[in-house]
C-alpha cells in the first residue's frame, strides 16, 4: 500500500473522504508530503472540475499545488469502496455542522462511517479530520463493531486541523504542532510516517518546499494524545481564540467610553509573551465557519457532561453585540438611514478568503437594508458567494472598490482585506457625497485619514470628526503662535 517518495522515503496510501475546505487542503498537502492520496466526494461534478484542476474554493498556493498533483500523486473520484481498498489511512473531512439543539451535527460522518465498513477488506486506520465533540472515536468504534468489523481490523485517530482561511496551506505544512490521539502504537506508528517529512524535517530540505517558518533545523512538534485529549484540544483551541478576540473588542468598548485608543492597548499588552499579538484585533467580531461553530458545539458538550462554560456563552453575546454596536455608531452618526446610501468594503468573514459563512459583513447589511439604505458592495473575491446568499432590490455589487464610494453617504469597511488600506481616499473623499469612514476593522491610518479631512470612526478609537480635526488645527495653531 505505499511506495517511495521523491525523498527516498516510503509513501503512505491515504484516503481523504470529503473535498470541502479541510478535505481539499489536507488532500492536496498529503500529496505535496509524498504520499499516494485519493480524494473522495459524492457530489460528481465538484470531482470533475477537481480532476481538471479547478480550485472550487479561494485559498493562496492551492491551484499551485493541485495542480502540480492532480493525476499523479492525487486522484479524485466519487468511489468511496475503490478508496477504501486501496488505503491504509483514511481520514474523514465532512461537515459537522451545528445542529438546532447547538450539537455537532454528526449524520454525515456517520454515513461515510458505515459505507467505509462496508467496503473493509482489512487493517485500516480512520483518522478524525473534521472537527467533531469529544468521545467520537468511541461512538465511530460502536458503528464499526456494530457492522460486524472486528476490533483487530481497525485503529481510530483524531488528528485536529488547525487551519486558517487563506494561509492554510502554509498552516498545513508549517505547523505549529502535529496533534495525534490514539491508544495503539500500531495506528500512531503510521501516523508518524505520515507526517515524518514535517516532524522530521526532510520535507523541508526539497528546494521546492512551502516557504515558511518550519526548517530542517525547526521542525513541528508531533505530540501524542489520547482520542478524548485531541477531540477537547480542537475545540478548546478555537474557543479560546474567540475569547481573546471577545474579550479585546470588550476593552475597546470601555475605550470608546473615556476616550482610549486600542490599538495601543492592544500593543502594550500583545508584547508580553504570555499573551501574544496574535487576535487583538478589535473589530466587529469573528465569523467564518470554525469559531461560532465550535464554541457552540463546545459549550453543548460541556453541558451534556454537567460543566459549567458560562464563560464561552458571554463570549458568544459580546461577539453578537460588537456588530449591534457597530450598526448603533452608523445611526448616531449619520441619522436616518432611510434614503441613504452606503459603500461597503468588505464581505468576507476576513480577508484572505472567499468565505461569507457568518461573515460579520454580510449581517451588518442585512441590517442596514432593513434600515431603509441602499448599498454598492465590493469584496475582492467573496462577490459571487455573496450574492448566492444575500440578494435585495437596493444592494448592487461592483468590481470596482473605487465605485463603491460614489455619491454616497458613508464607506463602511467590514473586511480587513490589506488592499483596502491601499486605496487611493483622496480620489474616494472625491467621490463620496459626504466624507465619512466608518472602519469596521481598524485598518487604515487615523491619522491620514484625519489628514484628508475625514470624519472617521474606528472601534475602540478616538473618532476623528470634523470638530475634532478643527479643534486639534485650532490647539496647534494656538501652540505655534505661542
Amino acid at each position: 500500500m505505499s511506495r517511495r517518495n521523491n525523498q527516498g522515503n516510503a509513501g503512505m496510501s491515504i484516503t481523504v473522504v470529503g473535498s470541502g475546505y479541510v478535505g481539499l487542503v489536507a488532500a492536496t498537502c498529503f500529496a505535496e508530503l509524498g504520499h499516494s492520496v485519493i480524494c473522495v466526494d459524492n457530489n460528481q461534478q465538484r470531482i470533475a472540475r477537481l480532476q481538471h484542476g479547478h480550485v472550487p474554493i479561494y485559498e493562496d498556493l492551492l491551484p499551485e499545488l493541485l495542480r502540480k498533483h492532480v493525476g499523479e500523486r492525487l486522484i479524485f473520484t466519487t468511489d468511496l469502496a475503490e478508496a477504501v481498498k486501496a488505503s491504509t489511512a483514511i481520514f474523514i473531512a465532512v461537515g459537522t455542522p451545528t445542529a438546532e439543539n447547538g450539537e455537532a451535527d454528526l449524520s454525515a460522518v456517520q454515513y461515510v462511517i458505515e459505507e467505509i465498513a462496508d467496503s473493509m477488506d482489512g487493517y485500516k486506520i480512520i483518522v478524525e479530520k473534521s472537527t467533531v465533540p469529544v468521545q467520537t472515536s468511541d461512538w465511530i468504534a460502536s458503528i464499526l463493531l456494530c457492522r460486524g468489523i472486528s476490533r483487530t481490523c481497525f485503529d481510530i485517530v483524531s488528528n485536529p486541523e488547525f487551519l486558517r482561511e487563506g494561509t492554510a496551506i502554509t498552516d498545513f505544512m508549517h505547523p505549529d504542532r502535529i496533534i495525534v490521539g490514539t491508544t495503539s502504537h500500531r495506528a500512531w506508528e503510521i501516523m508518524r510516517d505520515i507526517y515524518a517529512p514535517l516532524s522530521e524535517g526532510y520535507y523541508y530540505a526539497s528546494g521546492s518546499s512551502v516557504p515558511g517558518r518550519c526548517s530542517i533545523d525547526q521542525t513541528p512538534p508531533l505530540i501524542r494524545t489520547s482520542p478524548a485529549s485531541s477531540e477537547l484540544i480542537k475545540h478548546a483551541a478555537n474557543a479560546f481564540l474567540a475569547m481573546k478576540i471577545s474579550f479585546i473588542n470588550s476593552v475597546a468598548n470601555l475605550c470608546e467610553a473615556v476616550g482610549a485608543d486600542i490599538q495601543e492597548i492592544a500593543l502594550g499588552i500583545g508584547t508580553d509573551r504570555r499573551i501574544g499579538k496574535g487576535f487583538l484585533n478589535a473589530g466587529i467580531g469573528y465569523g467564518g465557519s470554525c469559531f461560532p461553530k465550535d464554541v457552540t458545539a463546545f459549550c453543548s458538550v460541556a453541558s451534556q457532561f454537567g460543566v459549567d462554560l458560562d464563560l464561552l456563552v458571554q463570549v458568544r453575546e459580546i461577539n453578537a453585540q460588537q456588530r449591534e454596536r457597530f450598526l448603533t455608531k452608523v445611526r448616531t452618526t449619520l441619522g436616518s438611514l432611510h434614503g441613504k446610501k452606503l459603500g461597503i468594503l468588505g464581505l468576507a468573514f476576513k480577508g484572505g478568503t472567499d468565505d461569507v459563512r457568518e461573515s460579520p459583513a454580510l449581517s451588518i447589511i442585512a441590517s442596514l437594508l432593513q434600515d431603509g439604505c441602499s448599498i454598492i458592495a465590493h469584496d475582492p473575491v467573496a462577490i459571487t458567494n455573496t450574492q448566492n446568499v444575500l440578494q435585495h432590490h437596493a444592494l448592487t455589487y461592483t468590481n470596482d472598490p473605487y465605485s463603491v464610494a460614489d455619491q454616497c453617504d458613508a464607506i463602511l469597511v467590514l473586511t480587513d482585506w490589506q488592499e483596502f488600506a491601499q486605496l487611493d481616499f483622496v480620489e474616494i473623499k472625491r467621490r463620496l457625497k459626504t466624507p465619512i469612514v466608518f472602519d469596521g476593522r481598524n485598518l487604515l491610518n487615523i491619522d491620514t485619514m484625519s489628514a484628508m479631512g475625514f470624519t472617521y470612526l474606528g472601534v475602540g478609537r478616538p473618532p476623528v470628526t470634523r470638530s475634532t480635526l478643527h479643534r486639534s488645527l485650532t490647539h496647534s495653531v494656538a501652540a505655534i503662535a505661542t
